[in-house]
Formats: C-alpha cells, structure tokens, sequence
C-alpha cells in the first residue's frame, strides 16, 4: 500500500460514514507520510490510541472493497501492532508529536524525530528489519550517541547492551559516522 493514497481514500470512506479518527502513527507509514520514504508499506501501525471497534471495523470493510477493486489490501492493514511501545518511549513524547496526515475525518500525528529515530533503532536492535528506515532517517553521530542509553535499557537479556553497541556502530559506519 502506498500510504497517502490509501489513507486519502480511507479518510473520504470515514467521511461519507460520519466517523473521525485522531491517532499517532509510526512505521513505514509514518516515515513515508513524512517523506522519508517513497516505498509501500503493508499496513498502518498505530501506536496510540487503541482503535475503536467502529473504526476496525470500517478498516476491514475498506479493505475488502479496495481488494474487491483488484488492489491488495489486508483485513488489518490498520492495526495497534506497536501499541507497548507506548510505554516504552521516553517521557512526554506525547508532546513531542508532529502532525503528518490531516484530513477530512482522518488527524494522524507521529512521533517527534528523536523518538521516531529510537523507534526505529530498537526494531532495528530487536528484529534486525529496520536497517533500510534507519538509514533513510539518516541520523547523525550525535543522534546515534544520545539514543544508545535508552536503546540499552529496553532489554534485560545481559548481551543486549553490546548487541546495542554493535548494532549502532554497524550502523553509524553505514552512515559515514567512523
């Protein structure tokens, strides 16, 4: 899904059916609605607020109509997948939200550069998938130095903090950062 058009058709279906959405977006569909990327993204990943039942609901039936049409398009293509990170991020980053998406029944905010960037950095320290986004985000050295403490601290596991540091140093040479 290219994530403008998609969410540009979903807000005129909200629209037509009266409802309203307000929510934080992250992910590839954030960074694309900022630009920082121009390639599709399987779904929309919505940290916060949890999505009310009328909301999913109009999701999936967007869906189907849109697969009806020939394009693809899952059932959960709109989804709280990231919504523990919330509690995760550093403090206040509810203020640091900036506004990427605002339509006629659809507001989406994301998160602020540094806590997008550590979002980022952590599913590319967790899940090793990330690697194309962080890149894209281009963060500079001291951006990669301020993240690492709070990247360090998001698992227990003993070898996470070297795993951290060979993560962000791996990355950092990607960048020209040595």
């Amino acid at each position: 899904m290219l994530p403008i058009e998609t969410l540009t058709r979903f807000d005129e279906y909200l629209a037509e059916r009266g409802l309203r959405l307000e929510a934080v977006v992250i992910g590839g569909a954030a960074l694309a609605l900022l630009g920082v990327v121009s390639r599709p993204t399987r779904d929309c990943d919505i940290l916060h607020p949890d999505l009310p039942a009328d909301i999913k609901a109009a999701a999936r039936a967007f869906a189907h109509g849109v697969r009806a049409s020939g394009e693809p398009l899952d059932d959960d293509w709109l989804n709280n997948g990231p919504v523990s990170l919330s509690s995760l991020l550093p403090e206040d980053w509810q203020s640091r939200r900036q506004l990427v998406f605002d339509g006629a029944a659809i507001k989406l905010h994301t998160l602020g550069r540094a806590d997008l960037l550590k979002s980022k950095l952590f599913g590319l320290c967790d899940r090793g998938l990330d690697l194309g986004d962080c890149i894209a985000l281009a963060p500079t050295a001291e951006e990669l130095r301020e993240a690492q403490p709070w990247l360090e601290r998001q698992d227990a596991h003993p070898d996470w903090p070297e795993h951290v540091a060979t993560t962000m140093a791996d990355l950092g040479g990607r960048l020209g950062h040595v």
